[in-house]
C-alpha cells in the first residue's frame, strides 16, 4: 500500500497496536527470536514508506520485551505513542505520550493507552520492567493536557471494547477512539457521549476509513448513514401518502410518522457528521514496489519453515507433501 495523500496532508494514517509480532501465547523460542525481530524491523520500514502518522502500542508488541521494542521503535519515522506505559524503576514514560498535528487548520491531538488487562496475569514476561498506569486516570490527564492545545482529540486505544465504551462515557472530551485488541468489527461505529468509536477485526485483515466533516466549533457528531436511512424512510412515506387506496386511519398514522422523521432530521442541521468505510486488505491490493523488495529480501534470509507435520489418529506423523 502506498501513501496517496496530497501535499496538504488531509489524512491521518493511524494504527492501534499489535503490529510487530504474532499473537502471544508463550515466550518466543531463542531460535525464532532473530527472525521475529527482523520481521518487526521490516514492518517498521514499511510504515515509514506508507507514511503513517502515529502508532499505538499493543500487548503483543512487547512479546520480546520492552528493550527490544524500544530498539525497534528507534528505526521508525512514525511516533510510537503510549501515555500510560512507564519504567518500573524510574516511573518515566518509555514513549512519547501524545502527538499534535494540524490538518487544514484543525489541531488534532493523539495519545495512546494500553490496558493492564491485556496481559496473561502477573507472571506475563511481556510486562517485565513495565508498569501500566490506570487508563481512565491517564485519559483524564491527557484530555486536560490536550484540550487547550487542540480542536480534536483522538485516542489510540488498546483496551477491550467494554472498557472503551466505559471510557467514552466517563471521560468527556475524547472525540474519536480508535480501538484495538478486541477484534470487534464495527461497520456502523457507535457514538457515546459525542465520542465516535471505530474498530476493525484483528490480524490485519481490514482497514478502516473515517471521513469526518466539521461544520461548526462544537464537536458534536452523527453518523451520516443514520441520516440517509431516515431520508429513505421519509421518501417511502411520502410516496405512500399519495396513494389513493389507503384508508384515512392509515394516512393519519403515516403523517405522524412523517412528522416524527422530519423532526429527527431537523436535529441534524448544522451538526458535524462522519462516514465510516471498512475494506479488506486482500492480495488484490497492488504491492508497493519498495515494500515488496524489502519483503522479498526478508523471505530470502528467512525462508518459510514449511507446513506442520500431519498427525494421524494414533499420533504418528509424517511431513506433508510440499
Amino acid at each position: 500500500m502506498k501513501d496517496t495523500r496530497q501535499k496538504e496532508n488531509a489524512v491521518l494514517v493511524l494504527d492501534t497496536g499489535d503490529l510487530l509480532f504474532k499473537k502471544y501465547s508463550k515466550p518466543y523460542p531463542a531460535e525464532d527470536q532473530e527472525r521475529a525481530i527482523q520481521r518487526a524491523y521490516l514492518i517498521v520500514k514499511s510504515l515509514n514508506v506508507i507514511g503513517y502518522d502515529a502508532v499505538g502500542i499493543g500487548d503483543d508488541d512487547l512479546s520480546l520485551g520492552i528493550d527490544v521494542l524500544l530498539k525497534i521503535s528507534r528505526g521508525a519515522k512514525v511516533p510510537f505513542l503510549s501515555s500510560n506505559m512507564v519504567d518500573e524503576k524510574s516511573e518515566k514514560l518509555f514513549f512519547q505520550p501524545y502527538l499534535i498535528k494540524e490538518i487544514h487548520g484543525l489541531r488534532v491531538g493523539m495519545f495512546g493507552l494500553l490496558s493492564p488487562d491485556s496481559f496473561l496475569g502477573k507472571t506475563d514476561e511481556r510486562k517485565k520492567g513495565v508498569t501500566l498506569l490506570d487508563p481512565v486516570e491517564t485519559a483524564k490527564n491527557m484530555v486536560v493536557e490536550l484540550k487547550p492545545k487542540t480542536d480534536l482529540i483522538v485516542l489510540l486505544s488498546h483496551l477491550s471494547y467494554h472498557k472503551v465504551a466505559q471510557l467514552a462515557q466517563t471521560v468527556p472530551g475524547i472525540h474519536i477512539i480508535a480501538g484495538g485488541h478486541s477484534g470487534i468489527h464495527l461497520v456502523n461505529p457507535p457514538v457515546l457521549q459525542d465520542t465516535i468509536i471505530v474498530q476493525t477485526s484483528g490480524k490485519g485483515m481490514y482497514g478502516g476509513r473515517l471521513d469526518l466533516t466539521i461544520l461548526g466549533p462544537q464537536i458534536d457528531v452523527y453518523n451520516i448513514s443514520a441520516k440517509r436511512s431516515l431520508e429513505r424512510n421519509l421518501l417511502s412515506l411520502k410516496n405512500r401518502l399519495v396513494m389513493v387506496y389507503i384508508s384515512e386511519t392509515e394516512k393519519a398514522q403515516l403523517k405522524r410518522n412523517k412528522e416524527d422523521i422530519e423532526q429527527k432530521l431537523a436535529q441534524f442541521e448544522g451538526k458535524n457528521f462522519f462516514s465510516n468505510t471498512l475494506f479488506p486488505l486482500s492480495v488484490q491490493i497492488k504491492d508497493d514496489p519498495e515494500i515488496k523488495k524489502m519483503v522479498d529480501e526478508y523471505k530470502s534470509k528467512f525462508p518459510d519453515k514449511g507446513p506442520p507435520p500431519h498427525h494421524d489418529s494414533r499420533g504418528n506423523y509424517t511431513p506433508k507433501a510440499q
